[in-house]
């Protein structure tokens, strides 16, 4: 790589709104996000890679189907949610994020030059059965829902299923009734939908069924990496004909087939991109790392690199509003229409 091209990349980088649109946080006591620890991503990373916003999801594992595990699913959700809002609030240190569940507050953090914290919820199994539910996450600032993780629960079957609770076979072939109120539930609130961790009939049905287009928030190329986890082509073509993106992420076993992350590259990484932009266009990719939740590749493994990837797409021709686009305009074009559709 040339000083030039590091030195344009870079340039472009700082002048770029970026958003990675799947982040996890360590539960229930992991080390402080004000403080460039051991957290693939905290505030100090965040700014020293120029990521301007970042979506910090509550993460559910899947657990039983009953009103014992649901009720500790949800708790569990809203004291996560609760967390994430405290990462906008200021440190002793004087370093603090904005809270940011708006597209006019993401714009309003970067002009302050302060990371934005989008709070998500990972796995509808936060909900249980009760849809009202819903009401107190989005409260909380919950911007998206991940209608499943892996595990089947009461809104839709899982890509990846759970045979210690009992998954091997789909419960739903697809979306449940309760996960199709629930897609519509979700509209009203303006939470958008994310389809990763989804079985395909689900996904599908869900990008038909919402009245906003969903989001793979933290998905890869299913033709490039043969695993239950990517999406396909025909899935890829539902996203781009319901005006839906899928988020690229960093995870080393959907980029390479059983790689490590010392054996994937941010040019592995880059070629689910190229796939993803051939196949549906520019305007319906984008990024989502999937940090401290399996993702990292080998020159790209903490928020702190992400300089990198910019490098990379700029080495491959794509312009400055193709990056762009990438990096979050199409993140924040699927969050504003949302955002109209509730109100």
């Amino acid at each position: 790589m040339s000083d030039t091209l590091d030195a344009e990349a870079r340039a472009l980088h700082a002048a770029t709104l970026t958003i990675d649109s799947h982040i996890d946080i360590p539960w229930p006591n992991g080390p402080s996000p004000f403080e460039d620890g051991p957290r693939r991503v905290d505030l100090p990373k965040m700014r020293r890679g120029g990521i301007a916003a970042g979506c910090f999801a509550a993460y559910l594992p899947q657990g039983p189907r009953t009103p014992e595990g649901h009720e500790k699913a949800f708790l569990r959700a809203t004291a996560m949610l609760q967390s994430i809002r405290a990462m906008g609030e200021p440190s002793e240190a004087g370093l603090c994020g904005r809270l940011a569940t708006t597209v006019e507050e993401i714009a309003a953090a970067r002009l302050e030059g302060a990371p934005a914290v989008i709070p998500v919820v990972e796995n509808g199994y936060a909900i249980g059965e009760d849809l009202e539910r819903l009401v107190p996450l989005r409260a909380l600032g919950a911007r998206y829902m991940t209608l499943t993780h892996n595990g089947h629960n009461a809104l839709a079957d899982s890509a990846v299923p759970r045979r210690d609770l009992g998954d091997e076979a789909a419960l739903h072939g697809g979306l449940s009734d309760l996960g199709r109120a629930a897609i519509g539930r979700m509209n009203e609130l303006g939470m958008m939908i994310d389809v990763s961790h989804v079985s395909k009939p689900g996904m599908l049905e869900a990008a038909h069924l919402s009245r906003t287009p969903v989001i793979a928030t933290h998905s890869s190329i299913r033709a490039l990496c043969d695993h239950p986890r990517n999406l396909d082509d025909e899935q890829l073509e539902a996203l781009a004909e319901t005006d839906g993106v899928v988020q690229i992420t960093l995870v080393s076993f959907f980029l390479k087939a059983g790689r490590k992350e010392s054996e994937v590259t941010v040019a592995d990484f880059v070629d689910h991109i190229d796939y993803a932009t051939g196949r549906i266009g520019i305007r319906h990719v984008g990024i989502g790392t999937d940090f401290d939740g399996g993702g990292g590749v080998s020159g790209w493994r903490n928020a702190g690199e992400s300089h990198a990837v910019t490098v990379e797409l700029l080495r491959r021709g794509y312009d400055r509003p193709a990056i762009a686009a990438l990096w979050g305009g199409n993140f924040l074009r699927l969050m504003r229409l949302a955002e109209e559709a509730a109100a």
